[in-house]
């Protein structure tokens, strides 16, 4: 779970990290105020959980806090629209920084390695631009530091891991520091990413924070109750982001196929069957064990959300999930919207007679198989 930039400079605050100064709100009326302790030289940037937020226009310097306030009123209930998310966001609060003078930018991050199993830190003097970009057309100028999960890690491989990515001396030792500091906020505070891009050094030889991400194991979020609120905005997808609010395991996928299971391995093998019927899904949606009509209407509603499906399959195995609940769903869904796409069900488990009673005669196609089922909706969705 992705956490503001506000709350990711907070977070690293308080482990003494160097951050710029400044103050977050959601009242135009009180960036002048900010801006004018600030000294007038500020960065006003929208807080919002996307990429590409500077080219869509919410980040913008300014040397005038009447300038600064006029910026935000304008930009605060404005929808950001940028490549990395064409559905955009709306601009709820801003974030009122000093301006920072920076003569050189650097990166610096501590990630999970899945392929290591292990945490990582990279370090790069190549700041300021995507890491990608640096692992594409430069990739010696990356060095990672392993982090050894029995022991952690020793000051003489920090300085060896600093030294080769060739920082220089007046910021080496300050290098250092921080990257001590940033482990131990991604260990207490349950992160899989922190990144500091750029990570800057001004004029007078100081190392700033100049930008922080920082993302927390959603598994985690029950030891971190303060950034609950953040979850339900934290999808850059939209519809990603009312499933959080809606407490449905939902990821969008970007295809035309939608589907809803039960069970993340039996979802998985529905994603699996329209890739091989050659459709592409358009989701992952796990309905959930023991779910109610409810439920099951509001999943089917979250699917429909998504303009891009061309078809629904549904493929339910009722066990804890009665599958008469889930027909009752999903005709009560289908009753209070205007479902024009084709639909088609493998429906097998607990209750199973009395749900294809229930079932018949409305516009949901039945299958005996989810071979079958995959088969058909693309035959439907894609003719």
């Amino acid at each position: 779970m992705k956490l503001h930039e506000y709350q990711s400079k907070e977070l690293l605050a308080k482990y003494g990290v160097p951050v710029a100064s400044g103050d977050v709100t959601s009242d135009a009326s009180e960036v002048k105020a900010i801006a004018d302790k600030l000294g007038g030289n500020v960065v006003v940037k929208a807080q919002v959980l996307m990429g590409g937020r500077g080219k869509a226009g919410g980040v913008k310097l300014f040397t005038s806090s009447d300038e600064a306030a006029a910026f935000a009123k304008d930009l605060i209930g404005k929808k950001l629209v940028s490549i990395q998310n064409p559905a955009g966001m709306v601009v709820e609060k801003v974030l009122v920084t000093e301006t920072i003078d920076i003569a050189e930018e650097y990166y610096l991050s501590v990630l999970l390695d899945r392929g290591l199993q292990k945490n990582v830190v990279m370090i790069s003097k190549e700041g300021g631009m995507e890491i990608e970009e640096v692992a594409e057309h430069n990739p010696d100028a990356i060095v990672k530091l392993v982090v050894d999960p029995s022991w952690g890690l020793s000051d003489f491989e920090i300085r060896a891991a600093v030294a080769k990515a060739n920082i220089p001396k007046q910021a080496a030792g300050q290098m250092v520091q921080m990257i001590k500091k940033l482990v131990k906020v991604y260990e207490e505070n349950d992160a899989d990413m922190i990144e500091i891009n750029p990570c800057a050094l001004t004029p007078d030889g100081k190392l700033i924070a100049a930008d922080a991400k920082v993302s927390i194991d959603e598994n985690a979020l029950y030891r971190h109750p303060n950034y609950e609120e953040t979850s339900s905005d934290a999808a850059d997808d939209p519809i990603e982001a009312e499933a959080v609010r809606r407490g449905i395991a939902y990821v969008n996928l970007g295809g035309e196929i939608g589907i809803m299971a039960n069970g993340a391995g039996l979802t998985m093998q529905s994603l699996d069957e329209v890739n091989a019927a050659g459709g592409k899904p358009a989701n992952f949606l796990d309905v959930g064990g023991g779910a109610k009509a409810e439920r099951v209407k509001s999943c089917v509603e979250l699917i429909l959300m998504d303009k891009n499906v061309k078809g629904l399959l549904i493929n339910i195995f009722g066990g804890i999930t009665k599958v008469d609940e889930v027909a009752k769903g999903v005709l009560e869904a289908f009753s209070q919207m205007d479902v024009t796409i084709p639909v088609v069900a493998r429906i097998e488990g607990t209750n199973v007679e009395e749900g294809r009673r229930i079932l018949a005669g409305s516009q949901i196609i039945p299958a005996a198989t989810v071979q079958e089922a995959a088969k058909t909706i693309c035959e439907l969705a894609y003719k």
